[in-house]
């Protein structure tokens, strides 16, 4: 047993599953993982199981089935009928606050696992920590169900045997997609009760289209309920630590309101008045990501240009890129010569030239479109 453990541990270590768990203080039995009795390195016959890290694949409500019969517990077989599961109808809804993951938790690479794949039918199970599978399904229906109405019955999604009513009779929802496609806002404005910085204004399509994040990024821990007015709900009341959260994820902001609260609505981002760094010409046509390369992290870059492009010279640097080809004395100078302490904003001609200022005098000639 000792020799199998050592294998796991050396199996593991090196697929880079659990890398930051230590298994010499896990108790776990090597069958937790490992399917076959003695794993080796080339097949270590790892289960389909929750790891911390890994390759997974998520798809489309198109590409997933367009409903499921769910009907794995004999126990209820002579009261209910088979539960007709409108999966993809479903996975529509889910796309704004998740996705797949809000029902497929954890996915072996390159495919989708089946709820039973992780949960047991049994009841009576070993790990109490993990939900059986009836205990499962019904966590996930009851959770969104309970936000929508406020009345959950079990009738809602079983049909009795009584009624006469087959699985294959059950018309489930469409499988078509039943919620209105959802028009992005270009801008929000929020009026605050506050008397200073009353209006929060909030570009939407800045925040989709230039800075890359999805509905779930700031949607993730919301339900139908949060935009869809329910009659028998009460008005739900955010804190204002819940109000801001979405925000404070990304905007690393302390005690400093004015930074989204205004006296008035605000203009769209405007690189160079927001950072004091303006875009121009190349990086103008740039996308975030091409300099803030780490997500959700638009902050703390060096303004200096050799920060991301390296050392300039002239045998690795072509100034015809600039719009301005050098005249054949200037085209040998080094870069530093006009433009001093790594400033590639605007060159000087003071090093060399009392009279002369640039853009006035051109060491050379402006190409033209």
């Amino acid at each position: 047993m000792k020799r199998l453990l050592i294998i796991s541990i050396f199996v593991l270590t090196a697929s880079a599953l659990w890398s930051q768990s230590d298994h010499s203080k896990i108790k776990l039995d090597c069958s937790f993982c490992h399917s076959c009795e003695k794993p080796t390195k080339i097949n270590p016959c790892l289960k389909a199981c929750p790891r911390e890290e890994m390759i997974t694949v998520y798809h489309t409500p198109s590409q997933g089935p367009e409903y499921l019969i769910i009907n794995q517990f004999e126990k209820f077989e002579d009261l209910y009928e088979p539960v007709n599961f409108s999966h993809r109808a479903h996975s529509e809804m889910a796309e704004m606050s998740g996705g797949c993951e809000l029902c497929h938790h954890y996915n072996p690479p390159g495919s989708i696992a089946k709820c039973v794949d992780c949960h047991d039918v049994n009841r009576l199970r070993a790990d109490l920590s993990k939900p059986d599978l009836k205990g499962a399904y019904h966590r996930q229906c009851i959770d969104c169900h309970r936000t929508w109405n406020n009345n959950v019955a079990c009738a809602d999604c079983h049909e009795l045997k009584s009624s006469g009513k087959t699985a294959a009779k059950i018309k489930p929802l469409s499988a078509s997609r039943i919620h209105p496609e959802i028009i992005e806002p270009a801008k929000i404005v929020y009026e605050t009760e506050t008397s200073e910085g009353k209006f929060v204004t909030f570009y939407h399509n800045e925040h989709t289209q230039l800075f890359g994040l999805e509905c779930s990024n700031c949607h993730k821990n919301e339900s139908c309920a949060s935009c869809h007015k329910v009659d028998d709900m009460k008005s739900i009341k955010l804190t204002v630590e819940e109000k801001h959260q979405a925000c404070i994820n990304c905007h690393k902001v302390e005690n400093n309101c004015s930074y989204c609260h205004s006296n008035k609505t605000l203009e769209p981002f405007d690189h160079g008045t927001r950072t004091g760094f303006q875009l121009k010409s190349y990086h103008q046509k740039l996308s975030c990501v091409n300099c803030h390369a780490k997500p959700k992290a638009f902050s703390g870059l060096n303004s200096k240009c050799a920060s991301c492009h390296g050392s300039w010279s002239v045998d690795n640097f072509n100034h015809k890129a600039t719009g301005l080809i050098l005249d054949e004395i200037h085209a040998e100078f080094d870069c530093d010569v006009c433009h001093s302490l790594d400033n590639y904003s605007k060159p000087g001609c003071d090093a060399c030239h009392e009279d002369m200022t640039y853009p006035k005098f051109k060491p050379g000639r402006i190409l033209r479109n």
